[in-house]
């Protein structure tokens, strides 16, 4: 590249210009940066809001569950008839008892697992409502405090003067008790 008296300038040289003008700007772009830094686990846990959505599918399963611990005793009972039983029952009742305890066990295995995912699907959608509720609220601080960048994912390590978590709680808390 030829300057402006005709000096060849490299690529390399430019590289080096530039990391050189960036080392001496970005210190001073930076320390006029306000920084903020949230621990978005401990939000997802202790929020009012966090302990509604478990309250809310606690209440949502509770009969599902309920009916499935009771399927789990009648099995308990079959299984304890047949062992108790099996050697005095006739050879074709047994079986039967047999096969009708197999295709129960294996029912309940299938309501299990469909409890278990219908579970999930419902924590995972009442998670993502959550999550629009923290964002919210992390906005909203970080713009009433001037804030230039708040992070809350992918941190190892965050110094607590930047830590915004307890004032993120605070506004969180504070809505859950408007809203109720």
């Amino acid at each position: 590249m030829l300057g402006d008296r005709g000096v060849t300038i490299s690529a390399k040289q430019q590289r080096w210009f530039w990391v050189l003008a960036f080392a001496l700007w970005a210190p001073a772009v930076l320390a006029e940066a306000k920084i903020g830094y949230v621990n978005a686990a401990r939000l997802l846990e202790d929020t009012p809001q966090a302990e509604a959505v478990s309250k809310k599918l606690k209440q949502e399963f509770a009969a599902r569950e309920d009916e499935l611990v009771a399927e789990q005793k009648k099995l308990q009972r079959l299984e304890e008839r047949l062992s108790r039983d099996g050697p005095i029952m006739s050879e074709i009742e047994r079986r039967r008892l047999e096969r009708d305890l197999l295709s129960r066990k294996r029912d309940l295995r299938r309501a299990r697992d469909d409890f278990r995912e219908d579970v999930n699907i419902r924590r995972n959608e009442e998670i993502a409502n959550l999550l629009e509720v923290v964002q919210d609220a992390i906005e909203a601080v970080g713009r009433e405090q001037q804030f230039d960048l708040i992070v809350y994912e992918g941190i190892a390590y965050a110094s607590p003067r930047i830590d915004l978590t307890e004032l993120i709680l605070e506004r969180l808390r504070k809505s859950s008790v408007k809203s109720r």
